[in-house]
C-alpha cells in the first residue's frame, strides 16, 4: 500500500472535475471555503468547462488529474463533484506517475471509479469524503470537517472507531468480526467496474457500499450482480453506508420490496459480518472513510475501527 503525505494548514489543495460540471459561482464559493479552512487552492481547467453532462472532454479531465498529481506545488486533490464521467477516463490516467507522486485524493459518488482504479493500479490510499462544490462550497458542518481532518491531516489521525453523528445508530445485519482493508463506494459504480481491467478486488477486504436515488428493484439488481459475480463471497465483511432516496416511487409502494427487504434477501444470506446505516455517502453530516488501510468490522458491537494511519507524517 502507498500512503500519501499528511496535510498541514497552508498546503495547496488542487480541485479537479473528473465527472460532471458545476458553475463558476460554486467553484468560487468552494475556493473561498477551502481558503477559510486554511488551504491554498489551485483550480484545474476542468472545473470551468462543460461538455454536455461532463466537465469538459475526457482528455481534459484526465489531464487535470495527471497534472495535479505531478505538480510539486499541489499537496492534496479534492474532486469538485460527482455526476457521471469517471469511467470514461480510467484508461487515460498515468498510473505509474501517480504511484510515484502519492497525494491525498478525496471524493465520493461517481468518484468511486477513481478510488477503485487507483487502488487496483497503484495501491494508493484514497479518501471517500466530501467534495468541493456540493459540500465544501456551502460550508462543512463541524462533524464532517472533523472527520475529514482526522483522516487527511498530518497530526489529525488517532486510531480508533469511526463513529456516526449523535442520533444516528449503526445497525447490524450479520454479527461477527472481520478485518481487512476497506474499498468500495457507490454501488452503481462498483458494479460498472466488473469485467474491466479496473474491476474491484474484494479478496480479503471489507466492502463499503452507498447509493443514491435508486429504487429498491434497482438496488436488488445491482447487489445480485455483485453476488452472482462472486464478489460478495470474496469480501470478508460488508459496510452499508447511506442509501439516500432509495425508496419506491410515490404510489408504487404496494408493488415494491422495501430497501431493507432487499438487503435481508441478498446481503444477509451471504453470512459475512455486516453493519448498516454508517453515515458515509450522500448524507450530511458525513464520515470520511480511508480506502486501502486495514480496518476491523465488529458486527457484535456495531463498530468500525481504522487500525492504521492512512497517511504518512
Amino acid at each position: 500500500m502507498i500512503k500519501p503525505k499528511g496535510l498541514v494548514l497552508g498546503d495547496t489543495m488542487g480541485i479537479v472535475a473528473p465527472a460532471g460540471p458545476s458553475t463558476r459561482k460554486k467553484v468560487e464559493m468552494a475556493c473561498r471555503q477551502l481558503v477559510d479552512m486554511g488551504f491554498r487552492v489551485k483550480v484545474g481547467k476542468s472545473c470551468y468547462e462543460k461538455y454536455g453532462y461532463l466537465a469538459g472532454s475526457d482528455s481534459l479531465r484526465a489531464e487535470d488529474i495527471n497534472s495535479m498529481f505531478e505538480d510539486e506545488e499541489v499537496d492534496g486533490i479534492i474532486c469538485l463533484r460527482g455526476g457521471y464521467g469517471t469511467l470514461r477516463i480510467l484508461d487515460l490516467l498515468n498510473y505509474n506517475m501517480i504511484a510515484n507522486n502519492p497525494k491525498v485524493f478525496i471524493g465520493y459518488s461517481d468518484i468511486t471509479a477513481l478510488h477503485i482504479g487507483l487502488n487496483r493500479m497503484t495501491n494508493l490510499v484514497t479518501f471517500h469524503g466530501p467534495m468541493a462544490a456540493p459540500d465544501i462550497a456551502g460550508g462543512l458542518d463541524c462533524f464532517s470537517k472533523s472527520s475529514l481532518y482526522s483522516s487527511i491531516m498530518k497530526d489529525g489521525f488517532d486510531k480508533g472507531k469511526l463513529e456516526n453523528p449523535m442520533g444516528k445508530g449503526i445497525e447490524v445485519i450479520n454479527e461477527g468480526v472481520a478485518e481487512g482493508t476497506i474499498i468500495g463506494g457507490n454501488l452503481s459504480l462498483i458494479v460498472s467496474t466488473l469485467g474491466t481491467p479496473y474491476e474491484i478486488d474484494l479478496r480479503g477486504r471489507l466492502l463499503f457500499i452507498e447509493e443514491i436515488g435508486e429504487q429498491p428493484y434497482r438496488v436488488d439488481r445491482l447487489l445480485n450482480h455483485l453476488r452472482l459475480s462472486g464478489k460478495l463471497e470474496e469480501a470478508k465483511g460488508i459496510i452499508l453506508g447511506d442509501f439516500k432516496n432509495c425508496n419506491p416511487r410515490d404510489g408504487r409502494e404496494d408493488y415494491s420490496l422495501s430497501l431493507n427487504q432487499v438487503i435481508m434477501d441478498v446481503i444477509a444470506p451471504i453470512g459475512k459480518p455486516c453493519i448498516a446505516n454508517v453515515q458515509a455517502g450522500h448524507c450530511k453530516p458525513m464520515l470520511t472513510i480511508p480506502f486501502g488501510v486495514k480496518a476491523r468490522l465488529d458486527g457484535c458491537s456495531r463498530q468500525l475501527t481504522i487500525m492504521e494511519k492512512p497517511i504518512n507524517r
